[in-house]
């Protein structure tokens, strides 16, 4: 039977629905939760999650330039070093060098940028493949982070700065809020600006663009920088919230963070990602992961489950990428 011009304009509009990969996400997290609140109602209730997200946020601020860095199909290892290496600093600095809090806080800020931007050097202008260059930053800054510290915790700071991460305003968490101004900030300037527009087109093909005139090394340096700016930040809230500062915490943090981004739909070729699948990524990684804990109690059990999720979104990626050209 010859198809219909109706029905051949609706079948490939609803190929073209750009939010495929986002309603998938919707799904998924729905029928974690439906199967949440049957196996244990009190994960879901409202106090408990309000609880949990303290665990979220050091994550989610840092998958935000993640996204834009894969997006122009970069890679950024090394942040969960740069966090360590960052809330060292903190530490040190407020510690053992006796300098204000403030103070402190805006040199491990500092550190973080100036980490990134490092990154952003050997990846624009050097031509290091960012995979290389990252991975070498991930054992570089978390040797420098335990050369610094000797390996022991740094404890005991001001309650005015644990505020930072364990605050609330209005009932909602003050790092919440700082995440939340990020992330409508990020969507903004990939959504809507010239800028993000030009990160599309350098994961789609850097040479063109190159060709074109628009200043790609600025643009990958400032990438990797607000990378490290990120970590950094992710840091303060982590120390603030835990009140001690150590090499550990951002050990296997760089695998949930791109884990997080590309179950958003973020490709690893480059070229295609939005904010929102980001944030859907991150929701999915962290409701699994403390409903994991919570009912099972075996921490372990984590490693496996993003494992798996890095999996599935990237098989999600390639079914959904097939639907899109009518495969």
């Amino acid at each position: 039977m010859t198809a219909l011009p109706g029905d051949a304009a609706r079948r490939s509009g609803l190929r073209d629905f750009p939010y495929w990969h986002e309603l998938v996400l919707v799904a998924l997290l729905t029928a974690l939760m439906l199967g949440a609140r049957w196996q244990a109602p009190d994960f879901v209730t409202w106090e408990t999650q309000l609880d949990l997200s303290t665990h979220i946020w050091e994550l989610a601020l840092m998958c935000l330039p993640m996204t834009l860095i894969i997006i122009t199909a970069g890679i950024d290892l090394s942040v969960g070093s740069i966090m360590a290496l960052s809330a060292v600093i903190l530490g040190t600095a407020y510690l053992h060098w006796d300098l204000p809090i403030a103070l402190a806080a805006a040199l491990a800020l500092l550190t973080g940028a100036a980490a990134g931007a490092l990154n952003g050097v050997f990846v624009a202008w050097v031509r290091v493949h960012p995979l290389i260059v990252t991975l070498a930053a991930l054992a570089a800054y978390y040797g420098t982070a335990v050369g610094i510290s000797h390996g022991m915790p740094l404890s005991n700071y001001p309650e005015s700065f644990r505020m930072i991460g364990g605050g609330s305003v209005c009932g909602l968490p003050i790092a919440g809020l700082i995440f939340a101004a990020a992330a409508l900030v990020s969507a903004v300037v990939l959504g809507k600006t010239a800028f993000g527009l030009a990160l599309y087109a350098i994961g789609h093909n850097e040479t063109a663009v190159r060709f074109s005139g628009i200043p790609v090394d600025r643009i990958k340096l400032l990438l990797y920088t607000c990378s490290g700016l990120a970590a950094s930040l992710a840091a303060l809230l982590f120390v603030g919230r835990r009140n001690t500062a150590n090499t550990d915490i951002g050990a296997g943090i760089s695998l949930d963070v791109i884990t997080a981004v590309v179950l958003g739909g973020t490709s690893i070729f480059g070229g295609r990602g939005r904010i929102v699948g980001t944030l859907l990524g991150i929701v999915l990684i962290h409701e699994t992961r403390e409903f994991v804990s919570w009912h099972w109690s075996k921490a372990e059990l984590n490693l496996v489950v993003i494992g798996s999720l890095l999996i599935v979104s990237v098989l999600l990626n390639s079914l959904l990428s097939a639907r899109r050209r009518g495969d």
